[in-house]
């Protein structure tokens, strides 16, 4: 590439230090396509005849062929997918291949095949996510019945429905879809054209290339696109959150399938065993969900750390960021797609989840808010509930199996019919406000996601 100003061969040890392609080879149907519409430009300046651009697509689209075949030679000694791919262009079509590089630069062009490929993860992204959703909807479709102890500090808090607790996730996937979208967004900015990193005297029409590759607009400075990896930060922030979202609901899972809980079974398909203990069914979805969620965010400040310090425009530093977004990608695009079938093929257990949530405790609230309900303050109805839990502990009884007198000696507010509201379907019937767990709340919620995923 830079044979006329150098005198000495690049030293074999650079070659290899330096070179990328091991990596972003996964660019190529980008840099082909983004090829491709830059001879039409070429084309149109009159550049190029009709007859070399011709040649240029056939050969691109062969070797792409080739790529995908998995039979075309990368040669590490060209560095980069780039260069791979326009000299094995140029050796096979002759001077329209040295052509194709007119007025552009490695700088201009790795921003825009970064763009392309992020914006086709996107759009994957998007789908694995809808498909996340609409397996968490299942599963709570299929248990809109039952009930579970809900959890603060993990200590039993409240009652609430096993969907409700599945449906809270599917309101977090949305965050995530909507993040994407919002990113994708702001990545659809055509940068092909700023060169180096000041354009070119040779004016192309850059508005027709972001036409041919359906991008709404192009960008409006050239330092700014060679050195923007803000959209990528952007997307591993996002895919970060969507990690955390996983991990968080893996730690669920791993809790929810002990025989301590006991409140779900998952699929032998998607469990293991183990190599000394023959009784073993271990949750490894959820266990390297959870612990694969470290590299996600480890990808994300490797590429802030790696942006932080850079001045205009682009540097070589910057060969660094695709290992770390192709990672998060490939990462997050594993979890989710194995997430949704193991979901799917879980089954609730809805006798250990009713013998947990018989836990009269569960509705230590409901009797302050019986208080409540009576006039009294709800700090003061909370500190005689508190004495009741006390006494209970004391005597070794339910709260449910304190006598009326003795409800009566901690507040004389209370009536005879303090018993009836420790009653879980009672409880749950009363939980009428919008985003509380009610039956019909929770069945209206279902059915919303169903049509909205549908």
């Amino acid at each position: 590439m830079w044979k006329g100003r150098f005198q000495q061969q690049t030293a074999e040890l650079l070659q290899k230090f330096s070179e990328s392609i091991s990596f972003d080879w996964r660019l190529w149907p980008h840099d082909i396509e983004g090829s491709v519409a830059h001879s039409a430009a070429l084309l149109k300046a009159g550049l190029i005849s009709q007859a070399e651009r011709d040649s240029i697509v056939k050969g691109l689209q062969e070797i792409g062929q080739e790529i995908a075949a998995g039979t075309f030679k990368f040669k590490e000694e060209l560095e980069d997918i780039h260069m791979n791919i326009e000299a094995e262009l140029t050796r096979r079509i002759g001077d329209a291949g040295a052509k194709l590089h007119t007025a552009r630069s490695r700088n201009d062009q790795v921003a825009l095949d970064i763009r392309l490929y992020l914006r086709s993860e996107c759009d994957s992204l998007l789908k694995l996510l809808r498909e996340f959703q609409s397996a968490l909807v299942q599963l709570a479709s299929a248990n809109a019945g039952v009930v579970i102890p809900g959890y603060t500090h993990l200590q039993r808090a409240q009652p609430v429905f096993f969907a409700h607790h599945l449906l809270a996730y599917v309101e977090m996937a949305q965050r995530d879809w909507e993040r994407i979208v919002d990113c994708r967004r702001r990545m659809n900015v055509m940068p092909l054209g700023s060169g180096a990193i000041a354009g070119s005297t040779i004016l192309l029409d850059r508005a027709l290339i972001a036409e041919l590759l359906d991008f709404p607009s192009v960008t409006q400075n050239s330092m700014d696109a060679v050195s923007d990896r803000d959209f990528a930060i952007e997307l591993l922030a996002a895919l970060a959150i969507v990690a955390m979202h996983l991990s968080r609901l893996s730690e669920d899972v791993i809790l929810w399938a002990s025989a301590e809980f006991g409140f779900i079974t998952l699929s032998d398909a998607f469990t293991t065993g183990s190599s000394l203990m023959p009784q073993k069914k271990n949750p490894d979805v959820a266990e390297l969900t959870r612990g694969k969620t470290g590299r996600v965010y480890g990808n994300l400040m490797s590429l802030l750390t790696l942006m932080k310090g850079l001045p205009m425009t682009y540097n070589r530093d910057m060969q660094e960021d695709k290992e770390a977004i192709f990672d998060s990608i490939d990462t997050v695009k594993a979890a989710l797609a194995v997430f949704a079938p193991m979901l799917r093929a879980a089954k609730v257990n809805a006798a250990s989840c009713a013998s947990a949530v018989a836990d009269p405790n569960l509705l230590a609230t409901d009797l302050a808010d019986y208080l409540v309900n009576h006039g009294m303050p709800f700090r003061k109805a909370h500190e005689v509930v508190g004495r009741a839990v006390a006494l209970c502990a004391e005597k070794g009884c339910e709260l449910t199996e304190l006598s009326f007198e003795q409800y009566h000696g901690l507040s004389s507010v209370f009536e005879r019919d303090v018993h009836s509201i420790l009653n879980v379907p009672r409880s749950m019937e009363a939980r009428q406000a919008i985003g509380a767990p009610s039956p019909q709340n929770v069945a209206s919620q279902i059915a919303r996601w169903q049509a909205h995923l549908a």
